[in-house]
């Protein structure tokens, strides 16, 4: 342990703003932290204070929760080990660092775990971009609660604190889409002492510094930004705002509408209050948010000595890493409020930016890494250009409830000058060794058609001849209950990109994401996107389904059919035919979605866009490379035809249609799973018995 007064004070309260930690000088890059116990040893440790267990492989770059909260508990002095990925079916990997000093911190990963394995049809992902190789089955199901189990057996009485994403999206009674039901609070499922939500980077070193101190997880329980369980016996706390329960919200979809549509109005951390919903007799309570960082505490965060690198230890690359290791985080939060996102719900819609200075450091410290090829692949956050902006009047934001702030409309006393972004692009293009520095995050459309300059310098210096950007719809209702703008915004957008485009004598290209299946989104919806991108030109390459995650207020809208902040029902494609024919119709010019899409528009009486007509969505006859699709598509289904034809022009047998699958579920035990089936006697070794061969005896006696 490092004696108290050897530590580094880098934490200073600092009132409404939160707590700041001082700046720090931009270190050269330390050694990664121990992730087994002979590197423990290594450092001279024979204990440390934190075990920090996470679903993700250890990547420490600042884009990665576990390296900034681990390295900022170091920065104050605290040992930290990492358990990246550990091994679940038994607490032998919880073990690893001995008992630790003061508590586990849990963490499923970057996302949910069950966002991370299945897709929005409730197949299993092929690959996890947090994992070596990509390779799947390196976390279970619902990671919170075997991590938390396998850390209560393996220590008995070491405080639990659940963390993260997924931990934060499921602190009170949630639906959730895997199973279709609506599920109790995680703490009551992972029993963890103290839930931590939101951004953690405070909240964790407040709480190991008031454990080092003596205090009890029990003591903890006041602080912003946690949740906790109680226990039937205890007093709840008389301030609390009460939530419909867990039994309501369970048995009556307009009361879990109600709870999504208070829970959501109580998230501003200036004037939320704390919510209770109680479980049968058990209350769990939320506290409020924790107040946004300052850029003072921002600078530090993303200056600590990070090695940009995964851990040594591992011989395969990580995806995830791969895609961000040359990025430069700017700011993080979103006051976009769009209801199918997460963002928002997790760092809060108050905008953090880091100081123009901090980030000049990081780039010119990238420069001088051997592996820095010059180009900058993201300068951004969330959202690409929310830098810096915030609420003109703090008095108003202070009591401000409003759920989005671009929306319906842009917010009269929303602050949305490009010109200090503006600045930081310019700094960070000029700078010695960068040779490109693009924008990948996603853009604010609304708000960067309103900066001429930004859209300049956008288009001449920072996109690498694509650019992504989410309409996610045409139809003015659905945007709506996304909380997005008018198609129109788009329109305008392009037309201004594709000007400036022209003038800098550059061909660029927009690439426009949309969303199918969303709450609201019927056929005739789609249909009407469908020509839009007919008309436009625009061909989608990917598509994206909507995925109901934890917590969301389109979430909601899916489960319950019902706007929980207008009381009005939405309708809703739940049934996995009717998603496959949304997603088809916004891919409508590939051959193998011609079936599809036809029965989408006989479904939806639209046979007028059946033709050669120059409005046609889809010829009238089937194209050769469709009826291909579809027999490929028979054959995996069925496991190939009776006739078919290997390669050498001999039968192919054909294969059961019942025959068991091999979907992905982490530990699973079958019978069937990985056995051959029993081989079958060859044909002329079986014993015949001796009424059988009676009864071929008098069929073939002659007549």
């Amino acid at each position: 342990m490092i004696p108290p007064q050897n530590r580094l004070p880098i934490l200073e309260s600092a009132g409404k703003t939160g707590a700041v930690l001082e700046q720090l000088p931009l270190a050269d890059a330390a050694e990664p932290l121990p992730i087994s116990r002979a590197e423990m040893e290594a450092r001279g440790w024979d204990e440390v204070d934190v075990v920090f267990v996470t679903g993700d492989a250890y990547v420490d770059h600042p884009s990665f929760a576990a390296a900034i909260l681990s390295r900022v508990l170091e920065a104050a002095g605290f040992r930290v080990g990492i358990l990246p990925q550990p091994d679940w079916r038994s607490c032998q990997s919880w073990k690893t660092f001995g008992r630790p000093r003061l508590f586990f911190a849990i963490s499923a990963g970057n996302m949910d775990s069950m966002i991370n394995h299945y897709t929005a049809n409730r197949k299993v992902r092929n690959d996890d971009a947090y994992s070596p190789g990509g390779r799947i089955g390196m976390r279970p199901d619902r990671a919170t609660l075997a991590y938390c189990q396998r850390a209560r057996e393996a220590f008995k009485g070491v405080p639990v604190i659940a963390g993260g994403v997924e931990a934060s999206l499921r602190r009170l009674a949630h639906y959730d889409y895997w199973s279709d039901k609506v599920r109790r609070s995680i703490l009551l499922d992972c029993k963890a002492d103290l839930l931590a939500f939101g951004m953690g980077e405070e909240l964790i070193l407040q709480i190991a510094r008031r454990l080092d101190a003596g205090e009890t997880v029990r003591d903890l329980r006041e602080m912003r930004g946690v949740a906790y369980a109680m226990g039937a016996s205890e007093t709840p706390p008389a301030d609390a705002l009460v939530l419909p329960s867990h039994e309501e919200v369970l048995g009556d979809k307009r009361a879990f509408a109600q709870a999504t549509k208070m829970i959501h109005n109580e998230t501003n951390p200036y004037n939320a209050r704390r919510l209770i919903q109680w479980h049968d007799r058990q209350a769990v309570v939320a506290n409020p948010p924790t107040l946004p960082i300052s850029e003072g505490s921002m600078d530090s965060v993303y200056e600590l000595p990070y090695t940009r690198k995964p851990h040594p230890s591992y011989s395969e690359p990580i995806p995830a890493f791969e895609m961000i290791k040359d990025s430069v985080t700017i700011m993080r939060g979103c006051f976009g409020g769009c209801t199918f996102c997460s963002i928002t719900t997790h760092q809060g819609r108050i905008i953090q930016s880091r100081s123009r200075e901090s980030i000049n450091r990081e780039v010119r410290a990238m420069t001088e890494d051997e592996d820095f090829k010059g180009v900058i692949s993201d300068i951004g956050g969330p959202t690409a250009n929310m830098y810096q902006m915030r609420c003109l009047k703090p008095e108003v934001e202070a009591v401000c409830r409003r759920q989005s702030c671009v929306h319906p409309t842009i917010c009269k006393l929303l602050g949305t000058d490009h010109g200090p972004l503006v600045q930081l692009m310019q700094d960070v293009r000029e700078t010695p060794g960068v040779k490109k520095a693009l924008v990948a995050s996603g853009i604010r459309m609304d708000l960067a058609r309103r900066s001429p300059d930004y859209m300049r310098d956008l288009t001449r210096h920072h996109v690498g001849g694509h650019l992504k950007v989410a309409p996610e719809h045409t139809d003015p209702h659905v945007l709506d209950k996304m909380r997005k703008p008018s198609g129109d915004d788009f329109d305008d957008f392009a037309e201004i990109f594709n000007a400036e485009s022209k003038r800098a004598k550059k061909k660029q290209y927009l690439i426009p994401y949309y969303i199918a299946s969303h709450p609201g989104s019927d056929l005739d919806a789609m249909i009407d996107l469908a020509l839009y991108l007919k008309r436009t030109g625009y061909r989608p390459d990917q598509v994206q389904d909507f995925i109901p995650a934890p917590f969301d207020v389109a979430t909601a809208m899916y489960y319950t059919g019902i706007d929980p902040f207008t009381g009005k029902e939405v309708h809703v494609a739940r049934h996995l035919r009717d998603r496959k024919l949304q997603r088809a119709l916004m891919q409508f010019f590939k051959p193998e979605n011609y079936f599809l899409v036809r029965r989408a528009l006989e479904k939806a009486g639209r046979q007028d866009l059946i033709g050669s007509g120059c409005d046609c969505l889809i010829a009238d006859r089937p194209p050769r490379e469709a009826i291909l699709a579809r027999r490929r598509a028979a054959v995996g289904e069925s496991g190939g035809y009776v006739h078919q034809m290997d390669s050498s022009g001999s039968a192919v047998k054909r294969q059961s249609r019942n025959r068991p699958g091999t979907g992905y579920r982490p530990g699973r035990q079958s019978s069937k799973e990985g056995s051959a089936a029993p081989e079958k006697p060859a044909k002329g070794n079986t014993a015949k018995s001796p009424k059988s061969k009676k009864k071929r005896a008098r069929r073939n006696r002659p007549r």
